[in-house]
């Protein structure tokens, strides 16, 4: 029974190392999009950090659907880029960058009639804050086709936006 024993412990070690093997690299991705990178920095305008805002990348090449964008939070001036959320980073490749910052009063578009008080996007009061928004960069930041700003993601990285007039 003992040399029966000896004859099956290195396939029983084997066959464990390999179930180990394959359960710890099924936990990584599991959106299936591929290996993003940490992206992060700093956007600031006339040389003041950008208080508050939304930073958007969106992909050249590769155009959709292999390339997808990736989108960050302005927080005073720092932002870190998510694909999926989480900031979990971007894909790698060649982006158009959009820039979006404005100061909206949602206070004067609350209702104490209308939800509660409770603004709503699609109220007339919501929408009249939004376009009566103070815009805090210049508006042609808010597009990638009109912002001239391009990034090139191929691994972990910094890349900072000083916008001007």
């Amino acid at each position: 029974m003992r040399s029966a024993l000896k004859k099956w412990r290195p396939l029983a070690i084997a066959l464990s190392v390999a179930a180990m093997v394959i359960v710890l690299g099924c936990g990584g991705d599991e959106s299936g999009l591929g290996r993003r990178y940490k992206v992060t920095g700093k956007v600031t305008y006339k040389g003041e950090p950008v208080a508050r805002g939304t930073v958007s990348f969106l992909p050249v090449k590769p155009p959709p659907p292999e390339g997808r964008a990736a989108t960050g939070e302005v927080k005073d001036g720092y932002y870190s880029l998510g694909t999926t959320g989480n900031n979990d980073g971007a894909l790698p490749g060649d982006y158009a960058v959009s820039i979006v910052s404005v100061d909206v009063d949602m206070a004067s578009a609350a209702s104490s009639k209308e939800a509660g008080g409770i603004p709503h996007q699609g109220d007339a009061a919501a929408q009249k804050a939004i376009k009566n928004a103070k815009r805090l960069i210049p508006s042609k930041y808010n597009l990638g086709e009109t912002s001239g700003l391009k990034a090139t993601v191929e691994g972990a990285k910094s890349i900072d936006f000083e916008l001007k007039d």
